[in-house]
């Protein structure tokens, strides 16, 4: 997806997670691409994405609402996908990470790595930051080789908030998205040394707890009282 159509996802979900745009209401492409400022295509792009991901349900031919997703929903499409994910680290850790495999996970790394040495975050980086894990974590499901796991996960990412390429952001509070992602890609290289030392265990536990993070940093940056319809986001230790 282009750096604009990015942008448009990303936005769109914050605003349905801050409740700029609430459970029930209607939206279509023209006044929301008047609105953002962008043309209709990236808006249409992002419609579909995120009626995939169960954040949008069609009304009629051309239009779209906010779906209300309960908290059990969310937390249940956060708890198979940390099961999904962990058994994919698994498979990889006991199966042994090709060197094809290595390498691309720590050219993640790196990539991961330059953009964090700056000490700062720009809205640029984040989309950039958004590409390089969905290869990370693509590529991890990719090295299971497990077609049944693939297609488990493919099906997970339709729940809402349960792909990981459902990044949310507060572009106004860059430095507290900073602190975020970088604890999230500190999280990438656990995993990978788990995987290189071929401790599956370990590589499980790992990507069930980077499953659950999403949720901790929401209680963390954003704090518990703020709402979509009926979720409030709260860390995992409150399960």
């Amino acid at each position: 997806m282009a750096k604009q159509g990015q942008w448009v996802l990303v936005k769109l979900r914050q605003m349905i997670m801050s409740g700029d745009l609430a459970p029930g209401t209607r939206i279509a492409e023209i006044p929301l691409s008047e609105q953002l400022g962008v043309s209709r295509t990236p808006v249409r792009l992002a419609f579909r994405t995120l009626e995939q991901e169960g954040l949008l349900q069609r009304e009629g031919r051309r239009g779209f609402s906010i779906r209300k997703v309960g908290e059990k929903e969310i937390r249940d499409a956060v708890e198979v996908r940390g099961v999904l994910e962990g058994l994919a680290a698994r498979l990889v850790a006991e199966q042994g990470l090709s060197k094809k495999g290595r390498a691309v996970l720590l050219e993640c790394l790196e990539k991961g790595d330059t953009l964090f040495s700056k000490g700062t975050i720009t809205e640029e980086d984040m989309s950039s930051y958004h590409d390089l894990n969905m290869v990370f974590h693509q590529t991890l499901i990719d090295l299971a080789d497990n077609s049944a796991l693939s297609l488990a996960v493919a099906r997970n990412n339709h729940l809402p908030f349960a792909s990981y390429s459902s990044i949310a952001v507060d572009l106004k509070a860059l430095d507290r998205e900073f602190m975020r992602l970088k604890l999230a890609h500190m999280q990438h290289h656990i995993l990978v040394d788990a995987l290189e030392r071929g401790q599956g265990a370990r590589a499980e536990a790992v990507m069930r707890e980077h499953a659950y993070a999403g949720a901790l940093y929401f209680e963390m940056f954003w704090g518990n009282r703020r709402r979509y319809g009926d979720v409030t986001f709260i860390t995992a230790a409150a399960e």
